[in-house]
C-alpha cells in the first residue's frame, strides 16, 4: 500500500498537473495521515545512521496546494490556514497545556507534554519528550525519546529542497535554553546542549577534551556535552572570533539517566 502511494506521488512530483486527479489526491492525503499517526515519518533510525524518505517530505510540499485555505476556531482563537490541527489529546496520551500548537501531519506520541510551543507538520516527537514553553519544532523534525527541549529552544524545519536532511534529536537528549538547531544537524543520543548554543550543518563542533582538537560538523557524538564558544578567523579586515560549539566533557554512562544528566550539568558547569 505505501508503495502504491509513493509511487504517486512522485509521478505528481514530476507532473503538478496530476494533482487535479483524485487518485493522487487521495494518496497525497493518506500520506499525511500516515505522518501524524506516526506510521509513516519523514526520517528513520538505520543502525547507527538514518535513512531520509524524500518523498515523504514530497507528500507534504504536495499537500500545501490540494488544500484550501479554511478558519478554524479553539476558543476565542481564530485561525486561519490551510493545514488543520492536530485533535484529540487525550485519545493520544498527550498532555497539552494551552496555546500549545500542532499541526496536523506531526505525530506526537503518548506521554509527551507540549507546554506552550509550536510543533510543525511532518515533525516525529517521540514519547516521554517535553518540548517546553516557547519552544518551536520546525517541519520534518525529529525528536526522539525522553528529550526535553527547554524554554524558547528552536528546533529548524526544512521542507526544500527534498535532498535535505530534517534536524535530528536522539534519544535522551536534553537541549539548553534557547538553544537553535538548524539545518540538518544532528545531535546524537543522551547528549547535553548548553544554553545559548547554535549548531547548523556548517558549525563547527569543537571536541576539546583531549591534548588534540577533534572537529566535526552537523554532528555532536553521544553523550557529549556542548557549550557555546568561539575560535579565530582571518578576514581582509583582520581577525576575528567566529561562533563554534565546544565538546567539553562526556556524559557518564549510568542506567539512570535523570541522575547522568544532573551529573553533566553540575561537573562541566553547563547553562541551561
Amino acid at each position: 500500500m505505501t508503495e502504491q502511494i509513493r509511487e504517486i506521488i512522485e509521478s505528481a512530483w514530476e507532473n503538478r498537473v496530476l494533482l487535479r486527479e483524485e487518485p493522487t489526491r487521495m494518496a497525497i492525503l493518506e500520506a499525511i495521515q500516515l505522518l501524524d499517526t506516526g506510521k509513516l515519518r519523514v526520517a528513520e533510525p538505520s543502525g547507527d545512521d538514518w535513512i531520509l524518505n524524500q518523498w515523504v517530505k514530497k507528500a507534504v510540499i504536495l499537500y500545501f496546494p490540494i488544500r484550501e485555505m479554511e478558519v478554524t476556531e479553539a476558543g476565542p482563537l481564530e485561525f486561519h490556514d490551510k493545514i488543520p490541527l492536530k485533535r484529540n489529546y487525550a485519545d493520544k496520551g498527550v498532555r497539552v497545556v494551552p496555546s500549545a500548537v500542532a499541526r496536523y501531519g506531526s505525530y506526537i506520541a503518548p506521554n509527551v507534554i507540549l507546554m506552550p510551543s509550536y510543533v510543525n507538520i511532518g515533525a516525529y516527537v517521540d514519547s516521554g519528550t517535553m518540548v517546553d514553553t516557547w519552544a518551536t519544532v520546525g517541519s520534518c523534525a525529529q525528536i526522539g525519546r525522553n528529550v526535553h527541549l527547554s524554554g524558547g529552544v528552536g528546533i529548524g524545519g526544512v521542507l526544500e529542497p527534498v535532498q535535505a536532511a530534517p534536524v535530528i534529536i536522539e534519544d535522551d537528549c536534553f537541549i539548553g535554553s534557547r538553544c537553535i538547531i538548524v539545518e540538518g544537524a544532528r545531535v546524537g543520543k543522551e547528549a547535553v546542549i548548553g544554553a545559548g548554543t547554535v549548531l547548523t550543518a556548517s558549525t563547527k563542533i569543537l571536541d576539546v577534551t583531549s591534548k588534540e582538537v577533534v572537529e566535526y560538523k552537523g554532528f555532536v557524538p553521544p553523550r557529549s556535552v556542548v557549550i557555546p564558544g568561539t575560535y579565530p578567523k582571518d578576514f581582509p579586515a583582520g581577525t576575528y572570533q567566529v561562533p563554534c560549539a565546544l565538546i567539553i566533557g562526556r556524559r557518564t554512562a549510568s542506567t539512570d539517566l535523570k541522575t547522568s544528566l544532573n551529573d553533566a550539568l553540575r561537573n562541566f558547569q553547563v547553562q541551561v
